[in-house]
């Protein structure tokens, strides 16, 4: 009887291991095209990933959801890599998609408030450099 092949899944943060999973089925993530299917014999892939749902399947423990920041995903042989800033799981994709607005989106407004204040003191900045240059 033929072994069924299956994918190891692992999830990356910045500076830690999010999800690491093997005796994957399959994978849906996210991209600017849509979603995008894996399965075990698919060619090895590169995809650059939108914020999203990232949806895999193991059979000891169903669909798994996780909600995940832009990112990256490689498929090399029965490898899956999925390189992410932020992410999220859970199984009532309801409370997935609640958590992710909460979250998400208030990191979001927060990297826009410290984008404004660094564009003024580079403004700020530079203004007095040109002033210092023109002494």
């Amino acid at each position: 009887m033929p072994t069924k092949l299956l994918m190891s899944l692992k999830v990356l943060l910045p500076f830690q291991i999010f999800v690491e999973k093997t005796g994957v089925a399959r994978i849906v993530a996210e991209t600017r095209e849509g979603s995008f299917g894996l399965l075990p014999q698919r060619l090895d892939c590169v995809a650059a990933l939108v914020p999203g749902i990232l949806t895999y399947e193991i059979e000891a423990e169903g669909e798994v959801y996780l909600a995940v920041d832009e990112g990256v995903l490689v498929k090399a042989g029965q490898d899956v890599l999925v390189s992410v800033r932020r992410a999220l799981g859970g199984t009532d994709l309801g409370q997935l998609r609640a958590s992710v607005e909460r979250e998400f989106l208030t990191l979001d407004e927060q990297d826009q408030s410290v984008r404004e204040v660094m564009a003024k003191l580079e403004t700020g900045f530079l203004s007095r450099f040109a002033s210092f240059q023109h002494e």
